[in-house]
């Protein structure tokens, strides 16, 4: 049997755990507090769409506040409807120091599939106040048909 000079720091499991939850309130200490800071400074953001539906079109709004009209582009390919479009910073940072950045700015981009029957020859579009409404017409093949019962 060979004895062996001990080092002073042999290993422990406890140590590990301690190192680990560190690590870990560290993360949520930056992730999430800066989250919204992180994702405006690259860019990414997406809009927010509702889309409601009634017995002759197809209705799609989508929150765009702060995008102006012209740099907002909507296109139809094989019944996807893409969405395009950017949110410009107009006002100047030099010399401010911010303390929170929580409005989106850059390029954002959604894609939609629409049902086969909708008309995309027809389609109309108005922006205001920061809303942008895309309406759809359905095809009459895909319009609700009444059939009257008669009585003998």
């Amino acid at each position: 049997m060979a004895l062996i000079k001990w080092r002073g720091r042999e290993w422990d499991p406890f140590r590990e755990l301690l190192d680990l939850e560190k690590e870990f309130h560290r993360f949520l200490d930056t992730s999430f507090d800066t989250l919204p800071e992180r994702i405006s400074k690259e860019g990414i953001w997406s809009p927010s769409l509702d889309i409601s539906e009634d017995k002759d079109n197809i209705v799609i709004k989508a929150d765009l506040p702060g995008v102006k009209q012209q740099d907002i582009d909507i296109s139809i390919n094989d019944n996807i409807l893409t969405l395009k479009g950017e949110r410009r910073r107009d006002e100047e940072t030099k010399g401010k120091n911010y303390h929170r950045i929580e409005r989106f700015y850059g390029s954002f981009v959604r894609s939609l599939s629409l049902p086969r029957y909708v008309d995309t020859d027809k389609i109309n579009a108005s922006y205001k106040d920061g809303v942008l409404e895309i309406v759809i017409p359905k095809t009459e093949e895909a319009k609700p048909k009444q059939i009257k019962v008669e009585l003998k």
